[in-house]
């Protein structure tokens, strides 16, 4: 243990985390484990216990119910930890020099270390319309309450916004049997994730199972139409429907840091131990913007295993270790309506050698590093065994040698090339 550390076990500590999602939970369930006898607080904005947002879709469909949408199962886990919950509040601001924050309800609470998990917020598309009653987001466990009390079976619902978290509600829908229209402003299904190959073949899965699928169609307006709604698209058409839900995407919320001196960009910008400029205040989760594994780049990995695995480094830096954090690759799975896609690192490429090859419903892209032998991207469709390979040959960087020139012939065969390298 090195001097910085003992001298923050010399006196109790008070860790604060604003945000209880994964990223929060992870680190005040570490920081527990790292300092058995410091105070920790955990703020959540929402009036629940906390939970997973991706888990919300599987309470749609009704394979879980809420207590399965919950972190952590056991009623008691906060308090057995001694981790004490704030549920329902709401951080206005910080004062990182004076060490305070401020909550919503007039109250201030101080902390020795403080940890930024705030996550993203619904982007709000600059249309009327948007505070209809029948108009809602899919982001909270309040939204889901409503969604299912309007998505029966046979009622007209258009989804705006066909991204990763609208295909996901896509799915949750689709299950529950209603007359589905999604209208996506893009020219292909989830574009951030998928180049046009993927998402037209995405498209075409989706309208083979009964959704009707619009992209390069925008929402301009959505009117009171008794007793449904009216969805105006560009060009004139309208569209009646009895619930209308918006994902139009996400952006991490940093409104509460104006004026802290906290430094932002996309999200909060932290150092390799995910420490913001402020001393002793770190970030983690979808508001933290820190290092891609593949570029080095600062960038925004809004994923749960990137939330949670920040949390744990963000933590045991808070206690007194020493623990980098490595970087985080950016990688989305879905499974829509029975089709698996699949997306790790770069899979844009960045200048260097590049391969698709498509079969049937079967599609495979491989980007390759424009001045190494080694595989930066990888994209998917319909195509569930080995899969976790491509990952790993991306994460590991491994040199691939002469197996680069097999693959650029015959990509099919990444298993056998990973199998090949190891070791090199």
């Amino acid at each position: 243990m090195d001097a910085g550390a003992r001298r923050l076990r010399d006196f109790a500590m008070h860790y604060v985390i604003i945000g209880a999602g994964p990223a929060g939970v992870t680190a005040a369930e570490a920081i527990r484990q790292g300092d058995p006898g410091g105070a920790i607080s955990l703020i959540g904005d929402e009036p629940e216990a906390p939970y997973s947002r991706m888990a919300i879709p599987y309470l749609l469909t009704g394979q879980i119910d809420e207590a399965g949408t919950h972190l952590r199962p056991a009623v008691d886990h906060y308090a057995r930890l001694g981790i004490d919950t704030l549920s329902g509040c709401r951080v206005t601001n910080i004062d990182p020099l004076g060490h305070q924050l401020s909550l919503d309800d007039g109250r201030r609470r101080g902390f020795d270390r403080l940890l930024i998990a705030t996550g993203s917020h619904p982007s709000r598309p600059p249309i009327d319309g948007l505070d209809l009653p029948g108009v809602h987001h899919c982001w909270t466990l309040d939204d889901a309450r409503r969604i299912a009390a309007l998505a029966k079976p046979g009622a007209k619902v258009v989804l705006m916004g066909a991204g990763f978290v609208g295909t996901i509600v896509l799915e949750a829908l689709a299950r529950r049997r209603v007359a589905l229209t999604v209208v996506e402003m893009g020219d292909r299904m989830v574009p951030r994730m998928m180049d046009d190959i993927a998402g037209t073949m995405l498209k075409r899965w989706c309208e083979s199972r009964g959704v009707a699928v619009r992209t390069s169609t925008r929402i301009v307006g959505i009117d009171a139409q008794a007793p449904s709604l009216g969805v105006r698209l560009e060009g004139g058409e309208t569209l009646p429907a009895d619930l209308v839900v918006v994902s139009t995407g996400v952006r991490p919320n940093l409104d509460f840091l104006a004026g802290s001196g906290i430094a932002t960009a996309e999200g909060v910008l932290v150092d390799d131990h995910l420490q913001t400029n402020m001393p002793g205040i770190y970030a983690a989760g979808d508001v933290c913007q820190s290092a891609d594994m593949v570029s080095g780049a600062a960038e925004v990995h809004a994923i749960q295993p990137t939330a949670a695995e920040h949390g744990r480094v963000a933590a045991a830096n808070m206690v007194g270790n020493d623990l980098p954090f490595i970087g985080s690759l950016n990688m989305n799975v879905l499974d829509t309506l029975g089709l698996v896609s699949t997306s790790f690192g770069h899979w844009q490429g960045n200048g260097g050698s590049s391969v698709r090859h498509q079969d049937g419903w079967r599609y495979l892209r491989l980007e390759f590093d424009h001045a190494e032998d080694r595989l930066i991207g990888a994209q998917t469709v319909g195509l569930t065994e080995h899969v976790g390979v491509l990952r790993g040959l991306i994460q590991s960087k491994r040199r691939l040698g002469p197996w680069k020139d097999i693959l650029m012939s015959h990509p099919e065969q990444f298993m056998q090339g990973y199998v090949a390298t190891v070791g090199v």
